[in-house]
């Protein structure tokens, strides 16, 4: 393998080749780095969204909004987040580990203008039939006074975010696999304080304030894919867009795509009929949604979605080289870490449901039925956090191996499930009058995430692509126990909704700050008490 081309290691960035993450210390290191620049996105996250309860509630306006911006986003996880991680960044390790600097290059140039030339088309389109767009993801917004003209208005500006948004998932996915996991993971903060930014300062001056944050969306792609050139100029991997789709490398990463595309849109279609269903219940449906999923997304961004941005292209590596031990160890010790965190996260998340909400979303126009309303969907979320998280994990065992149909046939069935159970709950929920139809979606997701974790875990096993390591019955049991004693904890010190909702801003924030502390301090502790050390967590490749 030629190397003569590649960039030297700037010294003040620490370790930049990714041949210096061999190692669990060294993946544990990425994974701090892309966990921690994560926690600040998602605290920035919590406060934007805290403002946007604040500003506008769970109203008409704000479903209107969530809507304009949910198109672009979920097109987003299609063309980014998901099936072009899935096609990119394993032809990319590939390259890094099999070529030299200069034929790197001529791949990523070659793929930044082919697929930026399809993502303008896709873009130029959404643009122009933005109004039919809003009326197939939100029918029930027909004959709310005005509200799809005003959907389909935020959507014209929204809808570029596509565009930025995607080409700054390609740099990211250069910069991942260059060894420069910081960079990518602190982006999204750049969303973030445009977004807030805008809701504070630009709303008020406005005749109708919530378009604000349609263009603080536009503002925040063009900032985000601004932000991460010149790290891509300094490692001399900056694109130079050239239309080629007959690339050797393009071909093969659109070759991969093709399935993750439908893999992502069976994720997305499950995302696209929810909206679709709760456009139809009682306005604010969707409010409650979106809160409640943020409130999920939060520990899951800072670490299984963490873990397997950092695992994607090093297991890649591994699996090119035809380290399948290595591969198998990394998976498992991720599993370990994932079972260890994820658990108590969503056993926290369900009994805090209505402290949670309360202490971050409620006042100004987010009232108490909001707060009960969010809260139910929250607790249905949490059901599904274990299995959100290891699917985080366990689907990019299968695209580091260059398998995108599996999780597409898997992912397949989990929709039609998510499907039948979202339209039966959502249905029986509402004919029996039960307060909450909306949170019978957020069950249907669940009980999808837990079934695709399941399939993905039992095709790995099957075909001993996982090889456990031992340890895991005792894991399993110590975990289970350290659980039961924080559970013990939550109920001795938990308060009623009421005396969240009667008491003051600070009061509920340090009560709530308090309560968190004392379950985390018994999990570990219990966790410390029978036997658990750090160091049953390092990859045996240490």
């Amino acid at each position: 393998m030629s190397t003569e081309n590649r960039p030297a290691k700037d010294p003040d960035e620490g370790s930049a080749k990714p041949e210096e993450i061999t190692s669990g210390t060294g993946l544990m290191q990425k994974t701090s780095i892309v966990g921690g620049m994560t926690l600040i996105s998602r605290i920035l996250g919590l406060v934007r969204d805290v403002v946007f309860a604040r500003y506008f509630g769970a109203r008409i306006v704000m479903d209107a909004f969530l809507v304009a911006n949910r198109i672009p986003n979920m097109l987003r996880r299609f063309f980014a987040e998901g099936a072009f991680s899935a096609g990119f960044v394993p032809v990319m390790a590939r390259y890094r580990e099999k070529h030299d600097h200069e034929e790197a290059r001529e791949f990523i140039d070659s793929v930044s203008g082919t697929f930026g030339a399809i993502l303008f088309l896709v873009t130029l389109i959404g643009v122009i039939a933005a109004p039919l767009l809003v009326l197939l993801v939100a029918p029930g917004f027909v004959g709310d006074g005005g509200d799809l003209d005003l959907a389909a208005l935020m959507l014209r500006f929204t809808f570029p975010y596509l565009l930025f948004v995607s080409l700054t998932a390609f740099a990211g996915g250069i910069l991942n696999t260059y060894g420069r996991f910081g960079v990518p993971a602190f982006t999204p903060v750049i969303l973030n304080v445009v977004l807030i930014s805008a809701a504070i300062w630009l709303s008020p001056r406005l005749e109708q304030p919530i378009m604000a944050l349609a263009y603080a969306v536009f503002i925040a792609g063009v900032c985000q894919l601004l932000f991460q050139l010149p790290f891509l100029a300094k490692i001399r991997a900056l694109p130079r867009p050239r239309w080629n789709p007959r690339h050797e490398g393009v071909k093969r990463a659109f070759k991969l795509m093709v399935p993750a595309i439908f893999g992502s849109s069976a994720a997305q279609i499950n995302v696209l009929l929810g909206g679709i269903i709760a456009s139809m219940l009682p306005v604010g449906s969707i409010s409650y949604l979106y809160f409640s999923d943020r409130l999920m997304e939060f520990p899951l961004g800072i670490f299984s979605i963490a873990l397997g941005t950092v695992t994607l292209p090093y297991l890649s590596r591994l699996w090119a080289k035809g380290d399948k031990t290595s591969f198998s160890q990394t998976l498992d010790w991720s599993l370990r870490l994932a079972l260890l965190i994820a658990v108590p996260a969503a056993i926290g998340l369900f009994v805090l449901a209505e402290a949670l909400v309360t202490a971050l979303f409620y006042g100004g126009l987010f009232d108490e039925n909001a707060v009960r309303m969010t809260a139910l969907a929250l607790k249905a979320y949490a059901m599904g956090l274990v299995g959100f998280s290891f699917v985080k994990i366990l689907a990019p065992a299968y695209f580091a191996r260059e398998d995108t149909k599996t999780p597409v046939r898997i992912a397949l069935g989990a929709l039609l499930v998510n499907l039948i159970l979202s339209v039966g709950l959502a249905w029986y929920l509402t004919m029996s009058k039960i307060a909450g139809p909306h949170a019978g979606l957020a069950a249907a997701t669940s009980v999808a995430a837990i079934l695709n974790a399941a399939l993905l875990y039992r095709g790995l096993l099957r075909d001993q692509i996982l090889l456990h390591s031992s340890g895991w019955p005792a894991l399993m049991l110590r975990v289970a126990l350290a659980n039961g004693a924080m559970i013990a904890v939550l109920y001795q010190v938990y308060r009623p909704l009421e005396w969240w909702i009667e008491a003051g801003f600070t009061g509920r924030v340090v009560w709530l700050a308090v309560t968190i502390a004392l379950a985390v301090g018994a999990y570990f502790i219990a966790l410390m008490a029978l036997g658990t050390r750090l160091s049953q967590f390092r990859l045996r490749a240490d």
